[in-house]
Formats: structure tokens, C-alpha cells, sequence
């Protein structure tokens, strides 16, 4: 029996593709991209393209297992097979146990992106975690620090539809991109081009979207601030619009003067005709959009720095224009409910009776080795691998390592993570599991169907902790809740961009647009054309609640502390850039032999003349090193970084050579709003190690 199942892709990408999955005698044999999805079209990247190599990797995780050797050791090998209800009884028992001696708040949940799913990404776990009790973890590690500063202006996480940019006469891909990893609003693009647009890519990284663009400014790391203040003081505004709808404009005017071309050439490297000559064309081509990415938001002045790109289409009033304005998230838009999906009223029926304490997943390494009242004594790990993306990797994995830890994982892989877990459940992929599924790149919710049956006994994320909930004796009716009826209350908040869209409804038409103009429209949206959702109406150049955060109610630029504006830079004087793979998602896909082949690994980028000065030759053996670490990379000299900047992948530590990946690096200081990471705030040095041969 052969049939087609439209399904939609979870992963933590801002495409969300609808695609459609060809099964076969119950197994799944294709998959495709959806030709009927608006913003997708029907193609896939490379890969979920591939994805049937996941799903039927010989190397899953089929069964729940325990561990039987030191943690550490990774592999079928450190495991033994046991059923579902002793490893179910084993984590209830030591919860229990720990929860009842040290207080629930010893145990840590641990999730973020590994499923963006509606269900999947946080919804039964939360609700089991709540009623237990449990640390709460603050998921800041990827996109706080941006989102929280686009809503300090704007009062939502909304902006430019991808189907507006192919309106655009003038494109900024600001820290991103988007031809590695939000390739679907690519061709929208590539028709704004053929129509006259022109595509100026700003990034401290000649990405493959600086490769393809008109004009590749590079930047030093962490100066965005400056450079947005700069694009302000010369560009030109539109005054009636900041009349009507901004507030702070005033305030910002005070502070323009002091960024000239010249000082802010000084500090970002950008040639100050260049500075003016990017604020005169984005000032005078409309419509201008802006694509900015959450790069620039993982540096400590990331908070000022998307508020200052964020500013720019208010001051020139690109929000009025089809093809204008600005994309970061579109998240904010969809109106869910999520009392409905989380029930935090569930925390005052904990046996604390009120909100459990927050740990920053940003600073595990610190949670598992020196919090107390009470110490993290069981850590549950799902949607994550916190092993290979945590910065401060060596702290991370000194707590992880400690034998008092209880540790289950709950995975379709054996991750850098697994290598510590006392219990390893296996995980379902999004063949294998029905969902809600919603966007942060564009307005479109998709139902995602399930495709195959669970591969060997594995279980998705709401049946794990609807699993877990019932044999801890949690009565409560939200924890019998069946899959539909979690996406029906879902739907049923009152907003208005949900109005007719129903579960029955997502099930017949795989995509429906969120009712943004109410009546089904499907002409463009503008969310910001006439004002926005801020208490008077305005957009807020001046915040003055950022004034709690310890940050200019306005925005200023601030050297990191990690900076070669400052004098860490005399003993470790290149800018790291922790970079993300094109073709693995943070530490997802990492282990397919198919995606491994198409990335470059375990290489430090560097440009000739910081080589030279090393007296390191393309192909050396080299050591990159701060107060935090040390690893080994092969050295790979080349023109996409700029003199001052080295760059290097994120991968799995334990396939590398010495075990550790690029994390051991970075530090889990944090950004200045939103308790986000800081990973590209990152001073090393290089120098060629002993023994190296040329290549």
C-alpha cells in the first residue's frame, strides 16, 4: 500500500517546510518538499533532503538503556537494553528519592531547539515539570537576547513577511545567512534582484550569502551597535512617520553625533565612504528591507545592538512599505494558547506551592558544579545536546561527570550528551509523531501528521512525560489529554489571527495563513504601518525599563569585555567566531556520513596575514587557546575572515580528535538583555603546534 502524508519540518530553522512524506508497506521511502506551501514551494534542504538517512540510520536509538560503564563512554557498548517500565519505575524511584530529600528543585530540566514542534517543543514536559516542582530552566541559550530587544521597540515579535522581499529595492542581510540557513527566502531574492533590487550582506564571515551579494561588508565582531548608529546619524528620516508613531527620537538625536564615519570606521573596520555610502542607499532606495539574523544578538552588547538595526526602518518609515521593514522572528505572531499547552498553574499544585527557582541553561556548567540550596542532583535532557553546545565545554562536562548526578537523555542518537547519561531513552523523529507546527519565518501553521509508526519502542516527547506524570500519581486531567486535544486548546485563544483556523481545518489544508487581516485576506501584511502594539501606539526608541538591565534606554555601543577594543586583547588578540554549520543544524545531523562529507571539520579559519605573523602554512596542526581551553584544529588560511578574526565550526566533541569541540572556548558570560549566550565575544590566540607538518 503506497500512500502520501503531509507533514512539517520541526526542526530549529525559521523555514518550517511543509513537506510530504511517500510511505510505502509502512515505510517511508521519499520525501519532498510540499509545491502547494506559499514560502517553501517544494523544496527541501540539504538536509532534511536526506532525512530518510536519519530515520533509518543504523545507528539509532531504538530502546531504553542503562548505563554500565563510566560516564564518559559512549556507545552501544556503555549501555545494556532494559523495557520501558523498568527504566520508567527506575527515573520515578529517583526522582522521588531525590525530590523528597533535597527538594524537587534539585531536579533540572534540560531542552531547547531540537524540536521546534508546538506539542513536541513544550507542552506535556513543562506540565510534568511544574507539577513536580523542578528548577525551571531559561531557554535564553539562542534567541532572548534579540527578541526580547525587538519587543522592547516594536511591543511584538512580528515583521516582513518572506513573500515581501521580492518586492524590495534594497536587501540587508545583516549577520545572516541566508542562503545556508533560511534558503527559502533565497528565491524571493533572487526575484527582488532580477527586478533591479541589490543585496548588500553585512557579516564578519564571507558566509555563501556574502559570496552571491552585490556588496560583502565585512565588519569586526560585536560593533553592529556602532555601525546601526552611524547608518542613523547620516542616513535620512522619514519625519512625519517618527512623528506619528515613534517615541525616543529625540533621545536617539543626542547620542548620533558622536558616531562619524570616521569613529565608526575605527571601530567596526568599515571604511568610512562606506559607512556613508550604506546609509545614503538604504536611506534612499525604498522599499528597503533588513533580514537580520540572531548573530549579532550572541555578543554581550547583542541586546543594543538588534535594537539599533531594529530603529532603522522606523526612522526611515520603511514599515509603510510593501517590501519594507524588517524580519528577525515572526514567532510573536501566532497568538497560541499557551496556558492552554504549558498550565503554569500547575507550579502551585508542586509540593512547593509557587514558582521553582530559574537556572540559565546558558550557565549549566556552573548549575552542575557549584549551585547548592539545594544542588542539581538529576538533570533530564530532551531536544538538546547540551554536551556539544553549552560554552564553558570543560565545566559542562566536569558536571556531568559527577557520580551523584542522575542523568537521563532521551534521544534518537548517541550524542556527545548520551556519553553521561545514567538512563538513555530513545526518541522519536517528526516521521513518527503528529504536531502543531508554526513558524518564526513566516505566518503559515501546518498540522504535521504522523508517517510511519515509532521505529523499535520509541517515544515521542508528550508520551514520554504523560508516561512519567501518570506513574508519579499526578491526577490531574491535562496529563490524560490526547494529541488532538492538546492542538485543539492550542487553537481555542480568542486571537484574532486564529479565527477559523481549527485542528479539522490544518488537517485538510496542510498550511493555513495565521487570519492577520481578518476575512482570510491574503494581500500583504504590514503590521507596523500604522503604529504598533505598545501601550501608546509607538515604536520605543527610548526604553526606559532597560534602564533595570543596567543598558542605555536608548543604545550605545560597548566594547565586549572580550573585544580588541580591550585590553584582554593584548594577551589573547583574535576575535573568535564560533560559527554554525552550513550543513548541520547546531549539533543536529553532525553524525550522517551523507551531510559530513559536504562540511569542512575540525578547521580554525584564518586570514593570511594573521598566518604569516604565526608563522603558520595552510594545513598546519595548530593549538587556538584562552583562559578557558585549548584545541587543536588544522589550520585553514583563507579570505573570509578578516585580519583579527579566526573562525571555527561547532561539531560533536567526541568526533574530534581530542574529544571537545569549539566550546571549550567560549564563556558563559551573558548578553546584556535577555540572559542570552555570548558566543561570538570570544578572545584567543593561535599559534602552530609542535611537531606540525605542512599540507
Amino acid at each position: 500500500m503506497r500512500r502520501v502524508v503531509h507533514a512539517a519540518c520541526p526542526h530549529d530553522c525559521p523555514d518550517a517546510c511543509g513537506t510530504l512524506i511517500t510511505v510505502e508497506d509502512g515505510r517511508a521511502t521519499k520525501i519532498q518538499g510540499d509545491p502547494a506551501h506559499p514560502v517553501t514551494r517544494g523544496f527541501l534542504c540539504a538536509k532534511v533532503a536526506k532525512y530518510l538517512d536519519r530515520v533509518y540510520s543504523p545507528d539509532r536509538v531504538l530502546y531504553p538503556m542503562r548505563r554500565i560503564a563510566p560516564k564518559g563512554k559512549g556507545g552501544t557498548e556503555a549501555f545494556r537494553r532494559i523495557t520501558w517500565d523498568a527504566a520508567l519505575d527506575e527515573i520515578v524511584e529517583k526522582l522521588g528519592k531525590l525530590s523528597a530529600e533535597f527538594g524537587p528543585e534539585s531536579v533540572l530540566p534540560y531542552s531547547y531547539g531540537g524540536n521546534l514542534g508546538v506539542l513536541n517543543g513544550g507542552s506535556m514536559d513543562l506540565r510534568f515539570f511544574y507539577r513536580l516542582g523542578a528548577s525551571q530552566l531559561l531557554r535564553t541559550i539562542c534567541a532572548t537576547t534579540g527578541g526580547d530587544a525587538i519587543v522592547s521597540i516594536y511591543g511584538l515579535k512580528v515583521g516582513t513577511e518572506p513573500e515581501q522581499f521580492r518586492h524590495s529595492k534594497y536587501i540587508i542581510a545583516w549577520g545572516a545567512n541566508i542562503h545556508g540557513n533560511n534558503i527559502h527566502l533565497w528565491p524571493f531574492i533572487e526575484e527582488a534582484r532580477r527586478n533591479g533590487a541589490k543585496l548588500v550582506v553585512i557579516d564578519p564571515y564571507r558566509t555563501r550569502t556574502a559570496r552571491v551579494a552585490d556588496w560583502h561588508i565585512p565588519i569586526n565582531p560585536s560593533t553592529d551597535v556602532a555601525l546601526a548608529m552611524g547608518i542613523m546619524r547620516d542616513g535620512l528620516d522619514d519625519r512625519d512617520y517618527i512623528e506619528r508613531y515613534a517615541d525616543g527620537f529625540e533621545e536617539l538625536q543626542r547620542r548620533l553625533p558622536k558616531y562619524t564615519p570616521k569613529q565608526v570606521s575605527e571601530w567596526t573596520g568599515i571604511a568610512a565612504k562606506d559607512i556613508e555610502l550604506l546609509a545614503h542607499e538604504y536611506a534612499t532606495t525604498p522599499p528597503a528591507a533588513i533580514r537580520l539574523n540572531y548573530g549579532i544578538q550572541r555578543t554581550q552588547n547583542g541586546g543594543a545592538a538588534v535594537r539599533a538595526v531594529c530603529m532603522l526602518p522606523v526612522i526611515t518609515g520603511s514599515w509603510k512599505q510593501i517590501g519594507g521593514g524588517l524580519q528577525l522572528s515572526l514567532s510573536g505572531g501566532y497568538g497560541l494558547n499557551a496556558a492552554s499547552l504549558e498550565r503554569t498553574d500547575l507550579m502551585l499544585k508542586s509540593p512547593l506551592g509557587r514558582r521553582a527557582r530559574s537556572i540559565n541553561m546558558v550557565e549549566l556548567g556552573k548549575a552542575l558544579t557549584g549551585v547548592s540550596d539545594p544542588p542539581v542532583k538529576a538533570l533530564v535532557v530532551y531536544n538538546s545536546n547540551p554536551a556539544a553546545v553549552c560554552p564553558e565545554h570543560n565545566l559542562v562536562v566536569r558536571g556531568l561527570k559527577r557520580p551523584d548526578l542522575f542523568t537521563v537523555v532521551h534521544e534518537q542518537f548517541f550524542t556527545d550528551t548520551t556519553d553521561y547519561a545514567d538512563i538513555l531513552l530513545p526518541a522519536t523523529t517528526f516521521f513518527e509523531q503528529k504536531d502543531l507546527v508554526k513558524s518564526y519565518g513566516h505566518i503559515y501553521l501546518q498540522v504535521s501528521q504522523e508517517a510511519i509508526e515509532p521505529l523499535g519502542e520509541c517515544k515521542s516527547n508528550v508520551e514520554l512525560f504523560r508516561e512519567l506524570a501518570v506513574r508519579m500519581g499526578f491526577e490531574e486531567p491535562c496529563f490524560h489529554e490526547s494529541v488532538d486535544e492538546m492542538i485543539d486548546g492550542a487553537l481555542a485563544s480568542g486571537a484574532p489571527q486564529l479565527a477559523g483556523i481549527t485542528r479539522e481545518r490544518l488537517e485538510r489544508e496542510p498550511q493555513v495563513r495565521l487570519n492577520v487581516h481578518g476575512g482570510g485576506s491574503e494581500k500583504p501584511w504590514l503590521p507596523f504601518a500604522q503604529g504598533f502594539p505598545t501601550p501608546n501606539g509607538k515604536a520605543r526608541l527610548y526604553d526606559r525599563d532597560l534602564i533595570a538591565h543596567g543598558m542605555d534606554p536608548v543604545a550605545e555601543f560597548v566594547p565586549p569585555d572580550e573585544s580588541r577594543h580591550t585590553t584582554m586583547a593584548e594577551r589573547y588578540p583574535l576575535e573568535l567566531l564560533a560559527r554554525k554549520s552550513d550543513n548541520f543544524l547546531n549539533s543536529t545531523f553532525v553524525n550522517l556520513p551523507g551531510l559530513q562529507k559536504m562540511e569542512r571539520q575540525h578547521e580554525l579559519e584564518i586570514s593570511c596575514g594573521d598566518a604569516q605573523s604565526r608563522g603558520i602554512r595552510d594545513g598546519d596542526r595548530v593549538r587556538v587557546f584562552n583562559e578557558r581551553g585549548e584545541i587543536f584544529l588544522t589550520a585553514h588560511v583563507n579570505g573570509r575572515v578578516s585580519t583579527g578574526v579566526v573562525g571555527a565550526r561547532l561539531g560533536w566533541a567526541k568526533l574530534s580528535d581530542g574529544g571537545i569541540n569549539i566550546n571549550v572556548l567560549t564563556s558563559a558570560r551573558l548578553a546584556d538583555l535577555g540572559g542570552g549566550a555570548t558566543f561570538y565575544s570570544t578572545l584567543v590566540e593561535v599559534e602552530r603546534a609542535p611537531e606540525t607538518s605542512s599540507a
